[in-house]
């Protein structure tokens, strides 16, 4: 990321400090790059818009350095129109996922969005959540076996 002043570019530090307490703290966030605004949870089915682009770190990774590599890979993506950061602890794995997240009001809409997604990309989505209702919805049967 490119920043003109000393300001803007501390703005960005403690935007991505703030990140990653938040993740570790709450489990996930959601937030918009352009403003470092965290999204208060709504009653909507997050998941990845470009799954290929997810990163899964393990739990014992520098997670604001991971946070800063993502967020300069996928810049562009970011601040598309209704393109989040999002951030989630597997609580089966602890691994830390790191995508670019959308989301979909109706469960049944999400799913099939995200499951075509999935076939587009070439990588399965994991899982939906919905940040309101702390639910958390797998789509594939065999990803807890």
């Amino acid at each position: 990321m490119q920043f003109v002043t000393q300001l803007e570019r501390y703005r960005f530090e403690k935007y991505l400090l703030e990140a990653t307490i938040r993740t570790l703290e709450k489990g996930g966030i959601t937030s918009q790059l352009s403003t470092y605004h965290f999204l208060d949870p709504i009653d909507a089915w997050g998941f990845p818009k470009y799954p290929a682009k997810t990163a899964i770190l393990p739990p014992d990774i520098d997670l604001c350095a991971e946070l800063r590599r993502f967020i300069e890979a996928n810049e562009g993506y970011l601040r598309e129109p209704g393109s989040y950061l999002g951030t989630w602890i597997n609580p089966h794995t602890q691994h830390c996922y790191l995508d670019i997240t959308t989301s979909c009001k109706e469960l049944d809409e999400a799913r099939r969005e995200a499951m075509a997604i999935s076939l587009r990309d070439g990588r399965r989505i994991v899982a939906l959540y919905n940040i309101l209702r702390g639910q958390l919805v797998y789509l594939w049967e065999d990803v807890l076996a």
